[in-house]
């Protein structure tokens, strides 16, 4: 099948790119001529373990090309999707969807035949019937269906995501759309991975609520970790003894400073507006927002503790500022309150992430950026580690304390334990949801 791809970020780039490796002709187009330039060059302008491979791959069998060249793109195509940005709209909260109506109008002026649009970025409920009314307006004579497919796709994990996924959600109006969407999602349906046909307002539901229920669960733990630093216990083995039960599972219950990210900041806030504007607020949805940002203060607290009140004068090594491990991704990481924090109460940050200091340089001024962890603890006063890249979870700890001027860790990711810290020799190490230590313990 023909698709068309909207959109060459994080979404639309991951989708085309499997897309066509499923066998289907694919065109990404963008408006950006520095993006197409770069893609066309073999380029990928996003971090995402073997991406870059599997787009060069299907570029060069032929089944994959770039333009920004709507109309030759959308030429023949079965479908046309939309994978533009959705971002939250300021001052409301609400899901801009300035990008995606204008996409469904410019789609409207350039096609001809039959083709079913369909959304892949997150929209708020009734989004796609408004697609399909903007389309009918620009072009009453087109024939076309519209369908919801929300992505699910995890950052870091986005290839195996889409490949071999725990379901693909599709909404549809009526069997035409539907058998099209089927044709396309045929390699997966052949491999018996779940495909979930159901109208487009389910649809469209599924993934913000999806979203919201993760970042419940996850909010959840942040909040039994400080009851445990208070009450007693380690949330680690919490986490593991609810997480044997099958109606809880054990999946985002791993405690840390916060969730961030591309989704879960933007799509609990989008929700919680969606049920303001029906009048059924979202309270749960709602707290878990107000209580995630009250998580990354109270890391602040735990680092202030750690340098005696006070972070003026202190070097404080950072050891990850992305969101998560295995992406570029900066948008609403935990690091973006903490280290401003840090550098605003006079610490001297050194920062070491190995892919965040693209986006980072310009999010952290007044750092400075290093490549390697012992460099960066060298005569330091506090040690931070705040995402959990695999080069930070087997480090050599006595070695570090011994660089720094005073050894104090705070581990905001649970990678190490505390006995192993106090025999490396830190003089104090402080975690989420377990007991801290003093040297003389």
């Amino acid at each position: 099948m023909k698709i068309a791809m909207i959109g060459t970020g994080y979404v639309g780039l991951v989708s085309g790119v499997c897309f066509s490796d499923f066998g289907h002709d694919v065109i990404c187009v963008d408006r950006d001529p520095a993006k197409i330039a770069r893609l066309e060059q073999g380029e990928v302008p996003i971090y995402e373990p073997g991406l870059d491979q599997l787009m060069v791959k299907n570029v060069e069998a032929g089944r994959l090309s770039f333009t920004m060249d709507l109309e030759r793109a959308v030429d023949g195509a079965d479908a046309v999707f939309i994978a533009v940005g959705t971002p939250t709209r300021r001052g409301d909260g609400h899901a801009d969807l300035t990008y995606v109506m204008a996409a469904a109008e410019e789609i409207a002026r350039v096609a001809k035949g039959y083709v079913v649009v369909v959304t892949k970025s997150t929209v708020p409920v009734g989004t796609n019937r408004q697609v399909k009314k903007a389309i009918r307006k620009a072009n009453p004579e087109l024939d076309f269906d519209v369908a919801s497919n929300p992505e699910f796709l995890r950052e870091g994990a986005a290839i195996e995501d889409f490949m071999k996924p725990d379901r693909v959600v599709v909404g549809v109006q009526n069997d035409r759309a539907a058998e099209v969407m089927a044709e396309i999602y045929r390699p997966l349906y052949l491999r018996d991975f779940p495909i979930v046909t159901t109208d487009l307002e389910s649809a469209e539901m599924i993934k913000y609520a999806a979203n919201a229920f993760l970042a419940t669960k996850i909010t959840f733990i942040n909040e039994i970790a400080a009851l445990c630093e208070r009450a007693g216990g380690d949330v680690k083995e919490v986490a593991r003894g609810i997480g044997l039960d099958g109606r809880i599972g054990n999946k985002f219950l791993h405690a840390g400073p916060g969730y961030g990210g591309s989704c879960f900041p933007k799509d609990t806030k989008a929700l919680a507006r969606i049920g303001q504007d029906h009048a059924v607020p979202m309270q749960i949805t709602e707290t878990v927002i107000k209580v995630n940002e009250e998580i990354k203060r109270r890391m602040i607290d735990k680092l202030l503790d750690l340098c005696d009140g006070s972070f003026n004068g202190k070097t404080v090594a950072v050891l990850g500022v992305t969101f998560k491990p295995n992406t570029d991704d900066m948008r609403d990481a935990p690091s973006l309150t903490i280290v401003p924090a840090l550098v605003g109460g006079g610490a001297k940050v050194r920062v070491v992430d190995p892919q965040g200091r693209h986006e980072g340089e310009a999010l952290l001024p007044g750092v400075h950026w290093l490549d390697d962890a012992y460099k960066a603890a060298q005569n330091a006063d506090l040690l931070v580690l705040l995402t959990e890249w695999n080069e930070f979870r087997a480090l050599d700890l006595k070695k570090l304390a011994k660089k720094m001027t005073v050894p104090r860790m705070a581990d905001l990711r649970n990678v190490y334990a505390p006995k192993d810290a106090k025999r490396a020799g830190f003089e104090s190490y402080e975690s989420i949801g377990r007991a801290p230590f003093q040297k003389d313990d």
